[in-house]
C-alpha cells in the first residue's frame, strides 16, 4: 500500500481522478478517524482527501518512532546513503509532485517546478553533513594544576524530532527540516499544514523508497487544533522544528518547556533602496521577492523604502512590470490565488483601509475570489495595517526617505527581525546596514527574500530563534555531551 493514490493531472498514480493520502504510523500506511477534503486553491473545488489522525493515533505514531529510534541506530554513512538516494529518487518524480503542489497550494507551475528542482539540495547537503558531525577537544591541562586528564565533546541525536511545516513551501521546507533530522540520527514525525498534506505524503514515500527504516518515520495529518496539542504535550518528542505564525510558535515554546525548539515565525520584511543603488537590479529583485507565491513567503518584501531622489526612477521601471503581471489560474498565469478566500478578503480589507486613510494605490488592489491582483501602494503611514502588520499577500507599500539612518530605523521598527534587503553602491552604507539592522538575514544588493539552501537561516525578536540550513539544523537537532578521562 502506498501513501498516495490517484492523480490530479498526470503521473504515476492513475487509479483515481483525485488524490488520497493516508497516515504513516508504525511502519504502515493507515486510515485516520476521518477524512478532510484538500481544496484546489484556484477552483475552490476538492482535488483530493487526506486522513485525519485521532489523538490516539498521534500517540501511537510518536511511540512507534521512539521505539524505532531506540531499536535501530543508523550510522553516519547509512544516513548519507539514504539521503543521497532520496535526492536521486525525488528527481524522477516531477510529474507527480508538481501538479499536486499546484492544486493544493495554488502556486504557479513555474513556482512549483522551481521548488521541486530545488528540493534535492537539502537532501544532498544534509547527506554530506551527516559524515561531518563532530565534537571538540577540551584542553583540560590549560587549567592550573590539572594534568593527566583529557576531555572531549560528542554530539548525539535528540531522539524524536517533530517537524511542523507550513503551506507556503510544501516541499522544500519539509526537506529542510526532515533531511537534517535524519542526518543527525533522529527519527522523525512530520505534521504538514492542513492546506498541503498531499505533497508531504509524497515526500515520505521518497524517503521510504530510499531505504529509511519505516520505524524512523511517521506522518500525521489533521487540524492543528487537535493534532498540534497532542504532539506538543508528548514528552517522548525531544525536539520541535516549526515554521509558521508567531502565535503558534509561542504555543509550541510553552508546551515544549525544557525540550529543544527551532522556531521560524512571522515577519514584516523591508527592502531599502538608496540613491546610489542599481535601480534596474533592484526592480528585478524586489518584484520577485514581493510577488513570488502571491507574496505568501515569510521573507516577502512588504515595504520598499526608496530614497526620494530615485523613487520616480524606481516606480517608472517597477510599475510597468507589475501591471504586466497576470494573476489567476496557476497553470497559466504569473501569480496564482492566495491560500484561501478568507486570506484574500483580509488583504483586500487592509488595502481598502489604507486607501480610506489617504494611501494612493498605484496599481492592482482588485480581488476576484481568492485571486488578488499584485498591488503597489504609495503615501502610506505607520498606523496602516499594510505596513505595521504582516500582510502575507501580493501587496507592496513604497515609502520615501531622505536620510539613510532614518531608513534603517524604519526597517527596524517592527516586532520582527527575519530578513531585510539593502540596495546600495555606497560601501559605508553597506557596512552601516550590516551593523545597525536587527535581522537574522541582512542581504546587501539583494531583496529581503534571498535564501540559498546551504546558508544559515534564522530570525530575531518575534521572528523566532534557532538556525535552519542543513549544517546548522543538524547542530540544533543534536545534543553536545562532554567526556573526561583521567590517566
Amino acid at each position: 500500500m502506498r501513501a498516495v493514490t490517484g492523480v490530479i493531472d498526470d503521473g504515476r498514480y492513475r487509479e483515481k481522478r483525485d488524490i488520497m493520502s493516508k497516515l504513516f504510523i508504525n511502519g504502515q500506511w493507515v486510515k485516520g478517524e476521518a477524512t478532510q477534503p484538500v481544496i484546489n486553491k484556484y477552483t475552490g473545488e476538492p482535488c483530493g482527501e487526506a486522513e485525519v489522525a485521532s489523538v490516539e493515533q498521534v500517540a501511537q505514531a510518536v511511540g512507534g518512532v521512539r521505539a524505532g529510534f531506540e531499536k535501530t541506530k543508523l550510522g553516519p554513512y547509512d544516513r548519507y546513503k539514504i539521503l543521497m538516494k532520496a535526492a536521486e529518487i525525488v528527481n524522477t518524480r516531477q510529474d507527480v509532485f508538481v501538479p499536486t503542489m499546484i492544486a493544493e497550494s495554488g502556486f504557479t507551475k513555474a513556482e512549483c517546478t522551481g521548488e521541486f528542482k530545488r528540493c534535492e539540495m537539502p537532501f544532498r547537503i544534509s547527506a554530506e553533513e551527516a559524515k561531518r558531525i563532530t565534537g571538540e577537544f577540551v584542553p583540560m591541562d590549560a587549567t592550573p594544576g590539572l594534568r593527566n586528564r583529557i576531555g572531549y565533546t560528542i554530539r548525539v541525536p535528540r531522539g524524536v524530532v517533530c517537524a511542523i511545516t507550513p503551506f507556503n513551501s510544501p516541499l522544500t521546507t519539509i526537506a529542510h527540516k526532515v533531511a537534517p533530522a535524519i542526518a543527525a540520527g533522529n527519527a522523525v514525525i512530520l505534521k504538514p499544514a492542513g492546506y498541503t498534506p498531499l505533497t508531504a505524503a509524497l515526500f515520505c514515500e521518497v524517503l521510504l523508497d530510499a531505504g529509511l527504516p519505516p520505524s524512523h518515520l511517521a506522518l500525521v495529518t489533521g487540524p492543528g487544533s487537535t493534532v498540534g496539542p497532542a504532539l506538543i504535550n508528548d514528552q517522548r518528542i525531544g525536539f520541535y522544528t516549526f515554521t509558521g505564525s508567531t502565535a503558534v510558535g509561542l504555543e509550541i515554546q510553552r508546551g515544549a518547556r525544557l525540550r529543544g525548539v527551532s522556531l521560524e515565525l512571522g515577519s514584516i520584511s523591508t527592502t531599502i533602496i538608496d540613491e546610489s543603488a542599481d535601480i534596474k537590479t533592484a526592480v528585478t529583485k524586489v518584484f520577485g521577492a514581493a510577488y513570488r507565491k502571491a507574496g505568501q513567503v515569510c521573507t516577502s518584501t512588504q515595504r520598499v523604502v526608496v530614497h526620494r531622489k530615485v523613487v520616480k526612477e524606481f516606480l517608472d521601471q517597477f510599475l510597468p512590470v507589475v501591471k504586466a503581471t497576470t494573476a489567476g489560474d496557476p497553470n497559466t498565469c504569473d501569480i496564482g490565488p492566495m491560500i484561501s478566500l478568507a486570506d484574500a478578503q483580509r488583504a483586500e480589507s487592509w488595502i481598502n483601509e489604507a486607501i480610506a486613510r489617504g494611501a494612493e494605490i498605484l496599481c492592482g488592489g482588485k480581488r476576484e475570489g481568492s485571486v488578488l491582483q499584485p498591488t503597489v501602494l504609495h503615501n502610506v503611514t505607520t498606523e496602516m495595517k499594510v505596513v505595521n502588520r504582516e500582510i502575507f499577500a501580493p501587496v507592496v507599500s513604497v515609502v520615501e526617505f531622505d536620510d539613510f539612518e532614518w531608513a534603517l530605523d524604519y526597517a527596524n521598527n517592527t516586532p520582527y527581525g527575519l530578513a531585510v534587503g539593502v540596495f546600495t553602491s555606497n560601501l559605508n552604507h553597506a557596512f552601516r546596514a550590516a551593523e545597525r539592522l536587527d535581522f537574522g538575514g541582512i542581504h546587501i544588493n539583494n531583496a529581503s527574500s534571498a535564501r540559498l539552501d546551504i546558508m544559515p537561516f534564522t530570525g530575531v525578536k518575534d521572528s523566532g530563534y534557532g538556525i535552519e540550513g542543513p549544517r546548522n539544523a543538524i547542530r540544533e537537532m543534536t545534543e553536545e555531551r562532554v567526556v573526561t578521562m583521567a590517566y
